[in-house]
């Protein structure tokens, strides 16, 4: 039960990873267009899969699509998104720039930053709970003792603080990253 309480808790932590991926460091990240799809075909399709994106400067984008036609579809899906690049299509390729980051912005990114940490530790607190009640459950049923429960339970907030620490430090690195860039 412990290592099914620790795989969900890994998936909170790649979940909080991959969401702070995607948030607009000031630097050119393939990541933030994750979440972006393109009609290709009549099919809804990430754009990481309609083409390659490389990054060759620090504050620019390039996409480069494996079929030209697909290229106003990502044009327009990129405009229609909330990142509030304009995409720049030469008729081969797009290039997206990354303009600097103003302190506004980067004081607006850090809330963000600290609000997803939150809502991350309350996911791991909720996955403690459920395994806590699941032992508690099995101490009822008289599968285990009341000294396991309380082995049990000393473990499981064990772990629970062991994630916690980590995703204040991946909270503290990202917000690090805005606030230097």
């Amino acid at each position: 039960m412990l290592d099914a309480m620790k795989s969900k808790m890994e998936k909170s932590i790649h979940a909080l990873e991959a969401d702070y991926g995607a948030i607009r460091a000031g630097r050119a990240n393939p990541a933030i267009l994750d979440k972006i799809t393109v009609d290709y075909y009549g099919t809804m399709t990430p754009i990481g899969q309609v083409g390659t994106i490389s990054v060759p400067e620090p504050r620019m984008l390039l996409i480069q699509p494996w079929d030209a036609s697909v290229l106003k579809e990502i044009e327009k899906a990129i405009n229609m998104s909330d990142l509030g690049l304009n995409p720049s299509n030469d008729g081969k390729s797009i290039r997206l720039s990354f303009p600097p980051l103003t302190e506004e912005r980067r004081k607006e990114l850090a809330k963000s930053i600290s609000k997803r940490e939150e809502e991350a530790k309350v996911a791991i607190r909720g996955i403690r709970r459920d395994t806590i009640e699941e032992f508690k459950a099995q101490k009822k049923r008289g599968e285990i003792t009341e000294d396991d429960l309380a082995g049990y339970e000393k473990d499981v907030q064990h772990v629970t603080d062991q994630y916690i620490k980590e995703i204040e430090e991946i909270a503290k690195k990202k917000e690090k990253e805005i606030m230097e860039v």
